[in-house]
């Protein structure tokens, strides 16, 4: 019997350190993930006592790569990214550039060579998406426009860094990497980033054609067996197995190959449950990526070379936020996205790890260069709740001392008023319907066929601009916010919709509207069962809930297609009709 256990004392001892480490954490108010790079560092080489094999480690934390991929790719929506791409596109893109070339400064300051500043920059400028998700969903801002511009504003970078770990390798021996590729001759060089990208293209086109039509079959099939078992399987073996495959067919990396498995995926109608069954398998692997990471960072840098993490810190909290909330202010939007999409953006995660640990690889990025990335991160990532939480307070200490700060905040948004020949048409008697999501579309279409006038608050400007061109009355803006329930005229409406679950501002916005019009019918929509009942205790309007009223609906389809069998209508033994 073979009694060499380094497997299982590596995972015994990875997930038991992370275990303790992420809930004292998640105890002291930081996020989870710096539990986990404390653990690694802790079973690292680069601390005395125990050290699990870091080889071993590093299969595991590719399996991690696999996995997390497929998740983002599992819940990316072009949707979702379209509706902020002019904001998210060119800010992602110009912030990455301006956050890499800082990067390439300090790798010339410190005299590295131009490739290995190149990688260096680039695994600075990229931030962690898991980091960001789990801060907006404890200030319950994910849903809110400046949520959605700060995740599409990731996932642009997301898309941007896989671009990147594809050209890597071949331009490896440009850049001054160590590999077989640097033999290369440069006239090489054009050829080769064309066989890869024709690779790539090769790849993405079987997936989107072929994959697209084969996945979401083969799991409607596994789930008609009724296994639970099977299905997991089935989607875990879908990441892994892609992941592979394209790694081994077309030569691209394992990341890409798992992030289009898991878009693909997302065309499936289980892919909820596909996201729902992976879960917890994806957690764990998660955990051993940030573990193995964590392994690779050696303490002493700290003390050796405190002024260079000082360095990298500056760069990802003050140069990334400076640059992005001067991109958001350049955009025209208010003081308050711009900090807020600062803040998302001042930290650094799983794609600067993926990154700097292929640069180390293809010998472009010394040992140093990742563990002042780790250092950065670390830091970093304890920093970032501090920044969402000094949002509010430094707006309104930028507010309080800088006129054109104010001038900046009360500048006019073209979309912000609605047009003296709309308003001519939308004075009186109109709906003011608050946000055109999947819920306010539909109201708005039964709306227009019945010819029923309407007015369209949202906070997505792009949306607003939109509607108005194809002919509808919207405003921009927060409904919570008076000067938009004015815009949209409530003072005269016959009625307010409320299509969004907004229990923080809902209640704003019925006291606004009931201020300006006391007479105006409220509409208000819930997800909460609690929160339902609360707003019809308070009197605030009629409350649609969304399971309440589905179960109505399927109850009167059931009771609808049965008959009692006696005239009295009391037998237990209905009758079809």
């Amino acid at each position: 019997m073979d009694h060499n256990l380094t497997l299982i004392t590596t995972l015994a001892a990875g997930f038991g350190i992370a275990l303790v480490l992420g809930f004292l954490a998640e105890r002291m108010k930081i996020p989870a993930l710096v539990g986990y790079l404390v653990s690694g560092i802790i079973i690292g080489p680069g601390t005395p006592g125990f050290v699990a094999d870091v080889h071993l480690a590093a299969q595991l934390s590719e399996i991690g790569v696999m996995l997390l991929m497929f998740g983002v790719g599992l819940h990316f929506s072009l949707r979702d990214l379209l509706a902020v791409k002019r904001i998210a596109i060119p800010g992602a893109v110009v912030q990455m550039g301006i956050a890499t070339l800082l990067g390439m400064a300090l790798g010339w300051i410190w005299g590295w060579h131009w490739g290995t500043g190149l990688i260096f920059g680039l695994s600075l400028s990229c931030a962690s998406t898991v980091v960001l998700l789990k801060a907006l969903e404890s200030r319950g801002v994910l849903e809110t426009m400046n949520g959605r511009i700060a995740v599409g504003w990731l996932v642009v970078e997301d898309l941007a860094t896989v671009l990147v770990l594809v050209l890597l390798p071949p331009l490896a021996g440009l850049l001054g990497g160590g590999t077989a590729d640097a033999a290369q001759p440069s006239q090489s060089i054009g050829i080769t980033i064309f066989q890869t990208l024709l690779q790539v293209v090769a790849f993405i086109a079987l997936m989107l054609v072929a994959g697209r039509r084969v996945l979401p079959w083969l799991l409607w099939q596994v789930a008609k067996t009724g296994s639970r078992e099977l299905f997991t399987l089935a989607v875990v073996a879908a990441a892994i197995g892609i992941a592979f495959g394209a790694a081994q067919v077309f030569s691209v990396s394992f990341a890409l190959g798992a992030f289009f498995a898991g878009m693909v995926m997302r065309e499936s109608e289980f892919s909820h449950r596909a996201a729902e069954e992976s879960l917890p398998l994806r957690d764990a692997f998660s955990v051993l990526f940030f573990v193995s990471v964590g392994m690779l960072f050696k303490p002493a840098i700290l003390m050796e070379q405190p002024l260079h993490v000082l360095a990298v810190v500056a760069v990802i909290i003050l140069g990334k936020a400076l640059a992005a909330f001067v991109l958001v202010l350049a955009f025209r939007y208010p003081l308050n996205t711009a900090l807020t999409v600062s803040a998302s953006l001042a930290q650094i995660g799983e794609f600067s790890f993926i990154l700097a640990g292929l640069g180390v690889t293809l010998n472009l990025l010394p040992e140093e260069g990742m563990s002042l990335i780790l250092a950065g991160a670390l830091i970093s990532i304890a920093l970032n709740p501090l920044l969402f939480a000094a949002v509010e307070p430094v707006r309104n200490w930028i507010l309080a001392r800088s006129a054109t700060a104010r001038r900046l905040e009360q500048r006019g948004d073209p979309y912000a008023e609605l047009p003296v020949e709309t308003e001519r048409r939308f004075l009186q008697g109109q709906v003011v319907l608050v946000g055109y999501g999947r819920v306010g579309r539909r109201i708005a279409s039964a709306m227009q066929a019945r010819g029923i006038p309407f007015v369209v608050a949202d906070e997505n400007r792009e949306l607003v601009e939109g509607l108005r061109k194809a002919g509808f009355a919207a405003v921009s803006g927060n409904a919570a916010e008076p000067a938009v329930l004015i815009q949209a005229h409530i003072a005269h409406a016959a009625m307010l919709v409320v299509a969004v679950p907004e229990p923080l501002h809902v209640r704003q916005m019925v006291e606004t509207a009931r201020t300006l019009n006391p007479d105006v019918e409220i509409v208000l929509r819930t997800h909460s069962e609690d929160e339902s009942a609360l707003l019809r205790k308070e009197g605030l309007g009629t409350v649609f809930y969304g399971e309440e009223e589905l179960a109505k609906g399927m109850a009167g389809h059931v009771l609808g297609r049965f008959v009692p069998a006696s005239a009295d209508g009391m037998t237990a033994n209905p009758v079809p009709l």
